[in-house]
């Protein structure tokens, strides 16, 4: 959890999202639960930042309560399914009261904001037979009434509910409504804050997926994922190929964890990216200090050859590094012997808060890669004890010192290290 206390790790981030625009969907139950205040703590801090924020909410948890009190049967609380005219009364109360409460709350921590009728919407129409009466389309998102609210140091309240040219009303999804939103402001992120603490799968809890690994589980697990879990994704994912660089599912209820997830690597939910927030790229001299500081720990438990910040900065063109977010998470490096046609993987090292999410596979494969470029015709590593790694994950085998280039023959002789020699040839690509 990010402590408050570390400016530092906040203020490391605010050049990044000075200026940009965060929009915030929160679920009904979120409002009513007792870190509502919290949130709006956070938001206030936020906006001190020079981040503008637009509040996109949901009223399902009110609809249904509503529905219980008077004793109706409300036809959808989501809006995603049909809405008949009871259902739809519910939804205007409801979901008035959810923004009265917000701008309630806003204006308690000295901010201001405003609700207008942002969204253009029509009917859903019928759908494979079924006419889903008031449930909407979201056709448009008032753009300049929203921009101009920012621009005026006005937080917009957008509650999931539309009109059409005639002044009839549609209930929205409010999920539907927030990516709408954010891809139509170009959001740095769309920020869920709900009931779950993000994406998980039996007892897998889903970190980080790039759009491509979110449509990849959709489509294997769509039918096992509870509704809550899939619609988020859904939307999560549709935003991230929509524009939105960011997409968090977090839990609204856990304090701080709005700033966690902003103002820090890890996080406390799941981000959907698009395919820029993670990075392989070539080293420079700027690096050396980060890959030193990566890979003590691997010197450390004896599984790493020990480099000095000075023959890191003098061997810098051979290594790359793995961003997330622009910070070096994970570095290797690739040392050629064109004479032998031969190039070595060396220094592999990764985070151990991003341990175990196929960074150091994507590191060799990248190895692999930038040798054949090099005219090497077979890669080689040394490992002391992760050898069995780089031949289940790498495909690696078990070579023996005979192996190796002479001058590398020579340095494996002298360290006394005695490490395993795995090799790999490699098959033009």
């Amino acid at each position: 959890m990010l402590r408050l206390t570390d400016l530092r790790e906040i203020l490391r981030y605010v050049p990044r999202f000075r200026d940009k625009v965060f929009v915030i969907a929160i679920d009904g139950a979120i409002v009513e639960c007792e870190n509502f205040g919290n949130l709006l703590l956070d938001i206030a801090l936020l906006r001190s930042l020079s981040i503008g924020v637009a509040l996109v909410h949901g009223a399902g948890h009110q609809i249904k309560r509503l529905a219980e009190q008077s004793g109706q049967t409300a036809s959808d609380h989501d809006g995603t399914g049909i809405t008949d005219y009871a259902t739809l009364q519910l939804a205007l109360g409801a979901a008035n009261r959810v923004t009265h409460e917000i701008l309630e709350g806003l204006s308690a921590n000295d901010l201001r904001g405003a609700y207008g009728t942002a969204l253009v919407a029509h009917p859903a129409g019928i759908l494979q037979g079924v006419d889903h009466q008031f449930t909407g389309r979201l056709e448009r998102v008032d753009v300049p009434l929203l921009k101009a609210l920012l621009e005026h140091d006005v937080i917009p309240v957008i509650p999931p509910l539309g009109c059409d040219g005639e002044g009839k009303s549609y209930r929205l999804n409010s999920d539907t409504v927030a990516l709408e939103v954010a891809k139509a402001l170009d959001a740095a992120k769309l920020i869920y804050l709900t009931t779950i603490p993000g994406i998980q799968y039996g007892d897998e809890f889903l970190r980080q997926l790039s759009v491509e690994e979110a449509e990849a589980f959709l489509k294997k697990h769509r039918s096992e994922l509870p509704g809550a879990i899939l619609t988020k994704l859904e939307n999560a994912t549709r935003a991230a190929k929509g524009g939105v660089p960011r997409v968090h599912i977090i839990d609204g209820r856990v304090e701080e964890g709005l700033l966690a997830e902003v103002f820090s690597n890890e996080g406390i939910g799941t981000l959907v990216h698009a395919n820029e927030y993670q990075a392989i790229r070539k080293a420079h001299k700027k690096d050396a200090r980060a890959i030193w500081k990566l890979i003590q720990g691997g010197i450390e438990n004896d599984e790493l050859v020990r480099r000095t910040l000075n023959e890191i900065e003098k061997q810098i063109g051979d290594f790359f590094v793995f961003e997330v977010d622009r910070n070096t998470v994970a570095c290797a490096a690739v040392h050629s012997y064109p004479a032998d046609g031969k190039a070595e993987l060396a220094c592999l090292s990764v985070d151990s808060k991003y341990e175990n999410q196929g960074i150091g596979a994507k590191l060799m494969n990248y190895a692999e890669v930038h040798a054949r470029t090099l005219g090497s015709v077979e890669i080689f590593c040394l490992s002391t004890q992760a050898f069995n790694y780089f031949m289940q994950k790498g495909g690696f085998q078990m070579g023996s010192p005979d192996d190796l280039p002479a001058a590398r023959r020579e340095r494996f002789d002298r360290s006394g290290r005695r490490s395993h020699v795995l090799t790999k040839k490699l098959e033009r690509g």
